[in-house]
């Protein structure tokens, strides 16, 4: 996958996974907060990760890990008519972040309504919580020991990991030593591929913001 591994011999080949978040929904358009509750892709989503399907299927993928989420369930679905056969593995650990009271409301709805409760948690970093949420340190504790596991399962393998953007973000912000505060610099593009690389027991970041030039935003 990608050129990242093209002169690797067996002995050396590192485990490469690639971390993918599920298409563009109907409450994606709608500026709606998901969690753990859900919604159907829209018509341009499900576009989209027909296109993803397209530029995976070029590539080698020996497993499929996914949240269990009907937003990914319907993404991976998909893929897998590009990219069969491939098994794939659904983990609760990878669905995301519990947003508690605010899920089903708009962000602008929250910034009408709860303007100072909004703010506080966008400067809380990592220890951003939603009101009967989860925090985003939470996220990580859960995530990472899938990442974990996957290196010692299936090393030098290429894993497709598909969830969500909290459990992206938890993932990649923690490798790059991000404080999760909004006067840093953007580091993630959304709708794009991730990767992370091991050699060995350790992981780092691989290439960022993989896009297919066909797609549109």
């Amino acid at each position: 996958m990608y050129r990242l591994l093209g002169n690797y011999t067996a002995d050396t080949q590192p485990t490469l996974l690639a971390l993918l978040r599920h298409g563009k929904t109907i409450w994606n358009e709608e500026s709606r907060i998901q969690g753990r509750r859900d919604s159907p892709l829209s018509e341009k989503g499900s576009q989209q990760v027909h296109q993803w399907g397209k530029f995976l299927g070029n590539h080698v993928i020996d497993k499929i890990i996914a949240s269990d989420l009907g937003r990914v369930r319907e993404t991976v679905t998909i893929i897998q008519q590009y990219c069969n056969p491939v098994p794939v593995e659904w983990n609760t650990n990878l669905r995301e972040q519990a947003w508690g009271q605010w899920e089903g409301k708009t962000f602008q709805e929250l910034k009408n309504g709860q303007p100072e409760e909004l703010a506080a948690q966008v400067r809380a970093g990592w220890d951003f919580r939603p009101p009967e949420g989860e925090s985003r340190k939470e996220v990580l504790q859960r995530a990472l020991p899938v990442v974990q596991e996957c290196l010692q399962k299936y090393p030098g393998k290429r894993i497709l990991i598909v969830s969500h953007e909290g459990i992206v973000k938890s993932l990649i912000y923690h490798l790059a030593g991000r404080a999760f505060l909004p006067e840093e610099k953007k580091l993630l593009d959304k709708r794009q591929l991730h990767l992370l690389i091991s050699s060995g027991d350790a992981l780092s970041l691989g290439p960022l913001n993989i896009f297919p030039k066909s797609m549109g935003h």
